[in-house]
């Protein structure tokens, strides 16, 4: 089979499911040549993909964590960046920014979800016919906006702007960044001087200690790039998730008289499925930090390997029926959040969307109808899809 991951069309037209397969049938610890690039080696299995998350010293996050990685740009925030971090560093970092996410803050989160997917949702089912990417993206990104302490004529600006940052290349990606970057600058400076409840003034306030042991706040520039990152990660999944969820339902109604009769045990199991099933986070990038070997197969030091998400959440040794759609599902272990030390912090707050969506989707929505073909976008980085066509026909 001629494999070549990097193909912008193998993800436009969703057909990687089949490369996957067989590679894990058939090379589940493969070699993968570039064109322009050193080459890099591919994890298919689930079994790898955790044990390779779970071994920071050995696989390290700090040179890039996915193939296009820029290494001065990456060199510019180590340390600093929650992504880009290795253990203690990354620990530290994390319980600092996780401050602005955790317990303390769950009370204005919960708000913060109820009233955006109430609105969005509301919203969709008074157009009745739309793209539901429309709605989607707004949800993820109007509540992160909220907690940040963002102004409302802000909002849309910056989701815009984060998916140019996301899509673009280039001098264009750079612009958008620039963008972001000097509004979060804008705004720090004002939370230091007036700090309040939100998630900027709660990681302003935080201390972090440094390797020699010494205690301190986090820089602006620690700040700004982290609070890039929250942003980027929440703007660019969520969505993904919802809309294939909302495809899936549409495809097959018997889901939805499903979820009406089972409840909120029902509306779980099903944010699950949709996370497992959509996948959104493709890739992961480690660098190996001495010789080693993965399912018998040397790896030397210096090589990149990368994780594939979509591939281990499919893997039939793990999960029954792996192609199909199942509300239901239990045990689900996915790993569309990963797993380890890079587990990804807004999981908490992406579930609580996903759980705020269904509800208000049954609440409101008798049917849901296709009225056009879905489209994917061509990452394989962040994965779904770009438009969907739909009818939502309200009860009642």
């Amino acid at each position: 089979m001629e494999i070549d991951l990097t193909a912008p069309g193998l993800w436009e037209r969703n057909e990687f499911g089949e490369v996957f397969a067989w590679l894990r049938a058939n090379e589940p610890v493969y070699r993968h040549e570039e064109r322009d690039g050193p080459g890099f080696w591919v994890l298919s299995r689930y079994a790898d993909v955790v044990h390779v998350y779970g071994d920071d010293e050995l696989f390290s996050s700090r040179f890039g964590m996915r193939l296009d990685s820029n290494a001065e740009a990456v060199a510019a925030v180590e340390d600093r960046m929650l992504i880009v971090t290795d253990p203690p560093v990354h620990t530290r970092i994390r319980q600092l920014v996780g401050a602005g996410l955790g317990r303390a803050a769950m009370p204005r989160i919960e708000a913060s979800v109820s009233r955006v997917v109430s609105d969005v949702v509301g919203e969709a089912v008074e157009r009745g016919e739309l793209d539901f990417l429309d709605a989607a993206k707004k949800i993820p990104n109007y509540v992160v906006c909220d907690l940040m302490g963002m102004p409302r004529e802000h909002w849309e600006w910056v989701g815009d702007t984060m998916t140019e940052s996301f899509d673009a290349d280039g001098d264009d990606k750079v612009a958008a960044d620039g963008e972001l970057f000097l509004l979060f600058t804008e705004m720090l400076m004002d939370r230091r001087e007036n700090p309040g409840d939100d998630f900027i003034s709660l990681i302003a306030q935080a201390r972090r200690t440094d390797r020699g042991g010494e205690e301190r706040q986090l820089t602006d520039e620690e700040i700004i790039v982290n609070c890039h990152g929250v942003l980027a990660g929440a703007n660019e999944t969520t969505r993904f998730v919802m809309s294939s969820g909302l495809l899936e339902l549409a495809r097959e109604p018997g889901h939805v008289d499903w979820l009406r009769a089972a409840g909120t045990r029902g509306i779980t199991t099903t944010a699950e499925e949709m996370l497992r099933w959509a996948t959104p986070a493709v890739h992961v990038l480690r660098t190996v930090t001495r010789d080693t070997e993965i399912g018998g197969v040397p790896i030397a030091a210096g090589d990149r390997v990368t994780l594939w998400n979509p591939s281990a959440n499919f893997d039939e040794t793990v999960f029954t029926d792996p192609d199909r759609f199942l509300p239901d599902r239990t045990p689900n272990k996915h790993l569309a959040f990963g797993i380890g030390q890079h587990f990804c912090i807004g999981a908490r707050l992406g579930r609580m969307e996903l759980a705020a969506f269904l509800r208000e989707v049954l609440t409101r929505v008798d049917r849901i109808e296709l009225t056009g073909e879905p489209r994917y976008n061509s990452s394989n980085f962040t994965w779904g899809l770009i438009e969907l066509p739909v009818r939502l026909v309200p009860l009642g």
